[in-house]
């Protein structure tokens, strides 16, 4: 059964403290969460306020659904980052079969 798992590297540039970056955080994390039944974690805790690094892990029977919801959910977390003055600034996608 294939595992899919997301990288996503972010730039919070409107951060002025750990308080603005866990607010950006947890936007991001709840709505991904919600909207796609993925887990998120921050996988590479920091205290640099304007970066941090994300996983999203999905398990299913299709590698095909996986890829297309990874792409999906990398789509949302841009749309989301950028309303909240942050951005991805890199992504990485794998599978474990």
């Amino acid at each position: 059964m294939p595992i899919a798992h997301l990288i996503l590297e972010l730039r919070i540039e409107g951060a002025q403290s750990l308080k603005d970056r866990r607010q950006v955080l947890r936007s991001l994390k709840d709505r991904l969460r919600s909207s796609f039944n993925v887990s998120v974690a921050e996988v590479d805790p920091t205290d640099l306020w304007q970066s941090a690094t994300l996983g999203v892990v999905a398990i299913s029977s299709s590698r095909d659904y996986l890829d297309g919801l990874m792409k999906q959910v990398e789509s949302a977390a841009t749309r989301i980052a950028n309303n909240h003055g942050a951005e991805i600034t890199d992504s990485y996608l794998d599978f474990l079969d």
